[in-house]
């Protein structure tokens, strides 16, 4: 959007309804540890009720770290995020983002389908690990918006590249 910060880091697109289904269930289970915790303490055993309400605090940790997960892009970059682990590629080291037909991994079990997947090449000739495809979590059954997301980004990475 015109008025909107460049230097913001964003997603260029929804998460998927396979992303947001399994966060809303970790969140139900958190609520139900929550109120299972408030019964522990009631009955008396306040340590059995920490561990509930820790255990719940990690689920909802758990949950908003898979919300999170995707790419991200600013005028400053584009951003890998894993479920452990992010990285930033600066649009200096990058030498092409395009989308490529390969085996993909469905919904990132082990098991492989053909399909489409973004790739971005460094400056340096090595290959970043696929960013999307279109059986993961976000654009399963949604050709038309990995498509979207796929321009879009490829958009951002012409606009900024040097």
């Amino acid at each position: 959007m015109p008025h909107a910060d460049p230097g913001r880091w964003r997603r260029p697109y929804r998460p998927g309804p396979w992303r947001v289904a399994g966060a809303a269930v970790l969140l139900l289970l958190s609520a139900y540890l929550l109120i299972s915790a408030v019964v522990i303490a009631l009955a008396g055993t306040l340590a059995g009720a920490g561990a509930c309400v820790g255990l719940a605090a990690a689920v909802v940790a758990f949950a908003l770290r898979l919300l999170r997960v995707g790419i991200w892009v600013s005028s400053h970059g584009l951003r890998q995020v894993n479920f452990l682990r992010t990285m930033t590629l600066p649009w200096s080291q990058v030498a092409a983002v395009r989308t490529v037909q390969q085996p993909v991994r469905w919904l990132g079990l082990p098991r492989t389908v053909q399909g489409q997947a973004l790739e971005v090449r460094r400056a340096e000739g090595g290959t970043l690990r696929t960013l999307l495809t279109d059986h993961n979590a976000d654009f399963l059954a949604k050709p038309e918006a990995f498509d979207r997301a796929a321009d879009v980004l490829e958009a951002w990475a012409a606009d900024h590249r040097p």
